[in-house]
């Protein structure tokens, strides 16, 4: 069977999509998926594309182009994960001077009371489920190959499980899109502090870094069974909402039969990649394996198509969405509505979907 791991990869770079314009998460995370089809097949121009772009951002004494520790903005970790596999195959020191300055920023980041990240400064009190992919994730990957460090372990682990504690609706077993701690933004619920709906991206990200991090966690760690049965209980209520036809998940995930709504690639490739891979490591049962091909099939079938180059493209990705911060031209203000949900420009080979379809093609092309 044709690899789609590596055909979206070499697509990628025969399209030269631009990973290097400045220093944003969804570049370092189409990379990240470039990086796992170089370790799956070993052919070295993967690795080459990925440090020639790595190399437009970190300077000679390791700090970053485009990159300011006190913004404390949480996205701004993630491209730390794709340095830190250029660092381990090269050893080149100005990696690991960049590597540290992005650690920096986890000492001051401004967190909840109760310890939780907040997503940026300017989002004062904050929790967004994206946030944890943006932090914990690299956190996570920082300690594991520097420090090893029970304490910090700890408080990657509380991360999901206060975050989770805050944003989980006991009903659907869904996760809302973010939480105010202050409930003094517009968009969030002045009792509860919740946003209005789920969100498939956020929750991709959420459940990618679920995977991701557990990976990471020694098999010792006090919270690991929590962040297991965490993982288990979100996938459950997932497939629960999934597309009965196409096994994929719509932009706002419980509102399937609602005008308007659609199935979304970027956040339908994160969750099938963190079945694949949960599954894998043996995080989640073998009978999601199951459901993880059929979703698999339907990013294929719903999402990807040829083009008369030879190369593929992947469409239906949300551009952008979020809360509060400044109003976009399609909907005004970003209240965290249903009608903003879907009001977002709907693109085609945007970052956020190229690298998690990637590393869901690359999980599959495992088995």
């Amino acid at each position: 069977m044709k690899s789609y791991s590596k055909w979206m990869a070499d697509s990628v770079m025969a399209r030269k999509t631009d990973l290097t314009s400045y220093w944003a998460y969804e570049f370092g995370l189409t990379l990240d998926g470039i990086a796992e089809v170089w370790k799956q097949t070993g052919d070295r121009k993967y690795f080459d594309y990925v440090k020639s772009c790595t190399d437009t951002f970190v300077q000679p004494d390791g700090s970053i182009r485009g990159y300011r520790v006190d913004e404390y903005n949480i996205d701004h970790l993630n491209n730390g994960k794709i340095l830190l596999t250029v660092y381990q195959e090269t050893k080149d020191e100005r990696y690991r001077k960049a590597l540290d300055i992005l650690r920096s920023q986890i000492e001051h980041h401004p967190r909840t009371k109760e310890g939780v990240f907040w997503h940026k400064e300017i989002y004062p009190e904050q929790i967004w489920l994206d946030g944890l992919y943006m932090g914990a994730t690299f956190y996570a990957k920082y300690v594991s190959e520097f420090t090893q460090d029970e304490k910090e372990y700890d408080d990657i682990a509380r991360q999901f499980i206060i975050a989770r504690k805050h944003t989980l609706d006991p009903k659907s077993g869904l996760l809302y899109h973010a939480y105010d701690d202050a409930r003094r933004q517009p968009w969030a619920d002045p009792v509860t502090g919740l946003s209005k709906h789920f969100w498939s991206r956020s929750m991709g990200w959420y459940c990618m870094a679920l995977v991701d991090t557990l990976e990471q966690l020694p098999e010792d760690n006090k919270y690991k069974p929590e962040i297991i049965q965490i993982l288990n209980e979100t996938m459950e209520a997932l497939m629960k909402v999934a597309s009965p036809d196409s096994h994929v998940w719509y932009q706002v995930l419980d509102c399937g039969d609602r005008k308007g709504n659609y199935v979304e690639a970027s956040g339908s490739c994160m969750i099938a990649y963190a079945l694949f891979k949960g599954v894998r490591l043996g995080y989640l049962p073998e009978k999601m394996r199951e459901f993880a091909k059929l979703s698999y099939q339907g990013l294929l079938d719903e999402f990807i198509c040829e083009t008369p180059m030879g190369t593929i493209n992947l469409n239906k990705i949300c551009f952008v969405a979020g809360l509060g911060g400044k109003p976009t031209k399609a909907y005004g203000e970003r209240d965290g509505s249903f009608a903003y949900y879907i009001s977002e420009p709907i693109v085609t080979n945007e970052p956020k979907g190229l690298g998690p379809f990637i590393l869901a093609a690359a999980e599959y092309e495992r088995l």
